[in-house]
């Protein structure tokens, strides 16, 4: 009979000793029940609990807090699973059941790939190449799609979990609206309270896991004056404001209002001490009442171009205004008690790095970089330096490349000697552009490894909740390199591919290779036009592509019909979710092929035909497609009027 004992009294430690059983049990269904105690002195059994309390070395690390140590030394009867802090303990407990065969492809119960058979000795030690390794909610997203990959996130190596606003009532009733699927979706709107609440219990059901917290992001620049972020939020609200509100918000073109009538989309004053103050008690008011928060994100305003003009804030750069007000935000902590992490951004106006302000504590403080790219090319591997273009107040041009990004970043990183990761936007839109899976999976293990690099120690994505169409191998890949930085991606392709699809997992890899050759990511992301004068997407050589798409996947037929049983249900799901996806490419291939033609009114009414059709398949994969989000994406960037895929549209 196998035994459990926890080494360390810790609820986290707890939960891993629970989620060890239970795997356990199901991967040898015949080893009868297995019994958890805490027994910090126990020799033999399976033993869990942070390294220090078995005396083992983590020199290693310099933030045994922050960085995830796994040490694994088993043998047929159990032995060490340890980590350098709680969560450690439950990511070590994953990658023991991952080394003996367990894999988690995709979010939910349907993902699990658990084999039967006996455990086998086991040792592994490694600590984590990046500190943060998460995600952040977007999307459309439900309150099951956001419990479930909660609970997906440490199965596959990641240690952060983000939710932005006080109240994520945005994203939430996008889903629960369904106003890209209204033919097959009633509309239903929960209340605010509501939203508030699945929030806390996401909070819990982090805190269960140990996953670092990180908490809010925008709405700050307007919430402490008493205007709600929520109304409008990225889109013209509607709000008259008080004049006592309109005071304290930035002065632009000799008015002082809401900025496209979008409070998210609205700075303030800086420069106006009060207005300082206000922000500065709003924030760590929120902190204090919040100290569940391991991280606390202070944005500015989602948008560029909308720093204060009057006569005191041009006297300094908008980045540095936002470490002076950060230093005051460290100094009513500080005053408070408190040690919550505070995050700020180097985004839009503020990736320029301060010119004379520095931070005062940098322990305290990481900076986001926010690094979007034109997702057809990786970071570079080497080191970046680079002539950087003159700060000019509300006249700031996007980054022409996704390595210009990485130097503005470096430069906040030798100004103020923090710690800086990168928040990344591969899922927040351009999975969608990319069917063939593969070359945006490279993308993806590239820029991992060249923004680890770079000096950049990790990444929060910015992305749907439910981006596992047609699979989970991105995400699979995002995850894996994060932790381990060598990991080559054949091997990844081998591992998630087998596993998913089985002994004949080849097929499916030709399938999506097929695709990409169609399907090309720098077309899809607007850089391949054969006449910019006609458009972004004009390429009649990309039509004739298209065309071949049907084709493709017709090929497929008898495979899918042969394989949609198997002997795993994983498997069995990522089957039948193929025969969807086959639909699904043929549907765009058309309004594609016309676009690609010129045609573009037309591209946009067949567009709008194939994506309402498809929404009837979207509660069938409800944890793994997001019918709006994706949706959304393809309408504002291909089949819009923006036509531009390297803005970054909430």
């Amino acid at each position: 009979m196998y035994k459990i004992y926890k080494i360390t009294s810790s609820p986290v430690v707890d939960f891993a000793a629970e989620e060890l059983k239970k795997y356990l049990r199901m991967m040898m269904t015949e080893c009868g029940e297995i019994k958890i105690e805490y027994s910090p002195d126990a020799m033999d059994g399976f033993r869990l609990g942070v390294m220090a309390d078995f005396g083992l070395d983590t020199s290693e690390s310099d933030d045994t807090v922050l960085d995830d140590i796994i040490h694994i030394n088993t043998d047929l009867n159990g032995g060490i699973i340890a980590g350098s802090n709680p969560r450690s303990v439950l990511l070590a407990v994953y990658k023991y059941l991952t080394i003996n065969g367990c894999r988690w492809l995709f979010p939910g119960i349907d993902g699990e790939f658990i084999p039967m058979k006996n455990i086998e000795p086991t040792k592994y030690h490694k600590m984590a190449d990046c500190r943060y390794r998460g995600q952040c909610n977007e999307g459309d997203e439900s309150q099951q799609c956001m419990i479930d990959t909660i609970d997906f996130s440490p199965k596959i190596g990641l240690n952060v979990y983000m939710i932005e606003f006080d109240n994520p009532k945005a994203y939430y009733e996008r889903y629960y609206a369904h106003k890209y699927n209204p033919k097959y979706r009633e509309s239903e709107l929960p209340t605010d309270v509501t939203y508030l609440q699945w929030k806390r219990q996401c909070e819990c059901e982090m805190a269960k896991r140990g996953l670092q917290f990180h908490d809010m992001g925008h709405s700050l620049t307007v919430e402490p004056f008493g205007i709600d972020s929520t109304v409008g939020c990225w889109d013209d609200s509607g709000l008259i404001l008080t004049e006592e509100q309109s005071k304290y918000l930035a002065l632009i073109d000799g008015k002082r209002a809401l900025f496209k009538g979008a409070p998210l989309r609205t700075n303030f004053c800086m420069s106006n001490k009060t207005a300082r103050e206000m922000f500065v008690k709003y924030a760590c008011d929120y902190a204090a009442l919040e100290s569940n928060v391991d991280y606390l994100h202070l944005w500015l305003a989602d948008d560029s171009n909308n720093h204060c003009e009057c006569e005191e804030c041009v006297k300094k750069t908008a980045s540095d205004w936002y470490v002076i007000l950060m230093n005051e935000v460290d100094a009513e902590l500080t005053r408070r008690g408190l040690d919550t992490r505070v995050v700020f951004c180097c985004y839009v106006d503020t990736k320029y790095a301060p010119l004379v302000e520095t931070i005062n504590n940098p322990k305290r403080f990481s900076v986001l970089a926010c690094v979007s790219g034109n997702y057809h090319e990786s970071v570079s591997m080497q080191v970046l330096e680079m002539e950087l273009a003159p700060y000019v107040r509300n006249k700031i041009e996007d980054c022409k490349t996704v390595d210009e990004y990485v130097a503005y970043a470096r430069a906040w990183q030798r100004k103020c000697n923090v710690n800086v990761f990168s928040y990344g936007y591969h899922f927040h839109l351009h999975q969608y552009f990319c069917p063939g899976v593969l070359d945006f999976a490279r993308i993806i293990h590239g820029d991992v490894k060249g923004l680890s690099a770079n000096g950049i120690r990790g990444i929060v994505e910015d992305g749907s909740q439910r981006s596992f169409f047609p699979n989970g191998f991105a995400y699979y890949v995002y995850a894996s390199t994060l932790f381990d930085n060598s990991v080559e991606f054949d091997d990844l392709v081998k591992d998630y591919f087998s596993h998913a699809y089985g002994e004949d997992w080849r097929e499916v890899y030709d399938f999506f290779g097929a695709l990409d050759e169609v399907f090309d990511v720098k077309y899809m992301t607007g850089f391949a036009s054969a006449d910019a004068s006609r458009g972004r997407f004009y390429n009649p050589e990309m039509a004739e592509k298209f065309r071949k798409v049907k084709e493709i996947c017709s090929r497929m037929g008898d495979f899918a019909e042969k394989h949609k049983n198997m002997p795993m249900r994983s498997q069995t799901v990522m089957h039948r979710v193929l025969r969807r996806y086959f639909e699904y490419c043929e549907g765009l291939a058309y309004p594609l092929t016309l676009k690609a033609m010129g045609l573009s009114i037309e591209a946009s009414e067949a567009y709008e035909e194939f994506r309402t059709e498809f929404g009837k398949y979207e509660l069938e994969m409800d944890g793994l497609f997001d019918q709006g989000h994706s949706s959304r994406g393809y309408t504002y960037c291909i089949f819009g009027k923006a036509n531009n895929p390297l803005l970054i549209p909430n």
